[in-house]
């Protein structure tokens, strides 16, 4: 496939705007990088809740346990501690979720921020490249059949613009017609030319 045209103008404009998009898709991956980054900080209060959740659910348990063991006053004193100590595990687990929560907005809005430029960028340029490709690539391959002047002729006849048409010859049909090589060789470069390929 060919990437770049053979006219040195045309080139360098295709290369700049490669470099461009290239860039403003690494700017995108950037951008949604440093959205999941300032969301994902967030998640460091559900951890704190965690922990705060978690050490407390462990102290009464373990204060539970040990006036559990008080002969006779011991079960009627170590229901509340366990009681608070379940209390300190639904915490935890609410600091948990907290995290899971901040987590997934972070990478669901670092995604968002990144994919929505990229895919703007590959709409407008990737699919004009490729359709660029394309044509340079069949009319490098017009060019090198034995009758690649008149294929490429033929399609500047249909497919050009009846300006750059008109500067060829008067009667340009008629000249086509009669096979002028001059005509022909003419249409053959106005169409290589949009291709980006140079005749040889």
């Amino acid at each position: 496939m060919k990437l770049y045209a053979d006219f040195p103008a045309r080139r360098n404009l295709q290369i700049l705007a490669d470099v461009i998009a290239i860039g403003c898709i690494l700017v995108a991956i950037w951008c949604g990088t440093l959205v999941y980054g300032a969301i994902a900080v967030l998640a460091a209060f559900g951890q704190s809740i965690e922990d705060a959740g978690t050490s407390f659910e462990q102290t009464m348990a373990d204060a539970g346990e040990v006036l559990g063991g008080v002969p006779l006053i011991g079960p009627g004193i170590r229901q509340p501690f366990d009681a608070a100590s379940g209390a300190g595990g639904q915490l935890a687990a609410a600091g948990q979720a907290q995290q899971d929560l901040m987590m997934t907005i972070a990478t669901a809005l670092g995604i968002v921020t990144a994919a929505i430029p990229i895919l703007l960028v590959l709409a407008v340029w990737l699919r004009r490249r490729l359709r660029w490709a394309r044509r340079a690539t069949e009319g490098r391959n017009l060019a090198a059949l034995p009758d690649g002047l008149d294929l490429l002729a033929l399609r500047a006849l249909a497919g050009s613009d009846y300006r750059d048409l008109r500067g060829v010859a008067h009667e340009l049909v008629d000249a086509w017609r009669r096979g002028d090589e001059k005509v022909v060789r003419a249409l053959a470069q106005l169409e290589s030319r949009e291709a980006g390929v140079r005749l040889r």
